[in-house]
């Protein structure tokens, strides 16, 4: 196999932009010399690597499986040249997605904490939902997601392709605005309607709210009022007494602790999760494997917390 650094560097470009024109202009070059090259790297790995048939253009499942390989390639060649060049890259920082929730309230705490652990550690933090997040883990598109797991609702990772550290615990409550006497406005417990406050869809966390609720005839008492795919919008809906909705426990900690809010049935309704980084073994940054390195060497309870 005959591979050329410029036709990986061109098929990187190609599906950030998703354009021949456009990274054709990026690559400085014409735009049929662009696509004689891509064909070129499509003979040389012996597949066809891009989609041409749809508007913007995309990847094959091989093309997106190689882009990671590819990303690796190029990534290592910058940064071997540039430590011959003197330029030490040991202190980038590292690019971390992670779902809304998990990025306003779980991460400012967690991060400082392992930094107690491992000393200082340059990041770049992205929210997003747990969907995209895992879309740019897999194009190599970050360094490390931090997103839920729950066994019966997630959408899986190849645990070798995706390894993971379990890095904390969270309940899912059903929560209420309370009423004058404390008592929670709406309640799970009782038998008439309640108004409810929904995960989009395609929300992570809405898929484990409904496998909790199948098989329940709970479900026929909930009226959906509202929608959305975040976490603190639905608690910015309850906090108006608008309903009941299921919110990670560490998103409301002090409003329970004050009163602000309370729970809208026990605990048997709560759903237990898992908080996970993950990083893609195909990767191979420095600063990832040397931060994974260290954290196998911490202990359980210090990276849960």
């Amino acid at each position: 196999m005959n591979l050329e650094t410029k036709w990986l560097e061109d098929f990187v470009a190609l599906a950030n932009t998703r354009s021949f024109s456009a990274s054709a202009r990026q690559r400085h070059v014409t735009q049929p010399a662009f696509s004689r090259r891509i064909r070129a790297l499509e003979q040389a790995v012996g597949v066809t690597l891009v989609d041409r048939s749809t508007t913007p253009i995309g990847l094959t499942s091989e093309g997106q499986l190689f882009l990671v390989t590819a990303r690796n390639l190029v990534e290592q060649l910058t940064e071997s040249l540039g430590h011959l060049r003197g330029l030490s890259m040991a202190n980038e920082a590292l690019d971390i997605v992670a779902a809304h929730s998990l990025a306003l309230s779980f991460y400012p705490p967690w991060i400082s904490r392992l930094q107690k652990g491992l000393g200082e550690l340059p990041t770049r933090l992205v929210a997003m939902n747990v969907g995209e997040a895992i879309h740019v883990l897999r194009e190599g598109n970050c360094d490390l997601m931090l997103g839920y797991y729950d066994p019966f609702a997630t959408m899986q990772l190849d645990a070798e392709v995706f390894p993971s550290f379990s890095i904390g615990k969270v309940n899912m409550l059903p929560v209420s605005l309370p009423d004058a006497q404390g008592k929670p406005l709406f309640s799970l417990q009782h038998d008439t309607s309640v108004p409810y406050l929904a995960y989009t869809q395609a929300a992570f966390l809405g898929r484990s709210v409904r496998m909790l609720l199948k098989n329940d005839p709970l479900r026929m008492k909930l009226r959906t009022v509202y929608e959305t795919a975040m976490a603190e919008g639905l608690k910015g809906m309850v906090l108006q007494g608008v309903g009941v909705a299921w919110i990670p426990d560490f998103c409301i900690r002090e409003e329970l602790k004050s009163g602000r809010l309370v729970r809208a049935a026990e605990a048997n309704w709560d759903i237990p999760l898992e908080i996970r980084l993950y990083r893609c073994s195909l990767v191979h940054k420095p600063g990832v494997e040397r931060l994974w390195r260290q954290m196998m060497k911490l202990p359980r309870d210090f990276l849960q917390g």
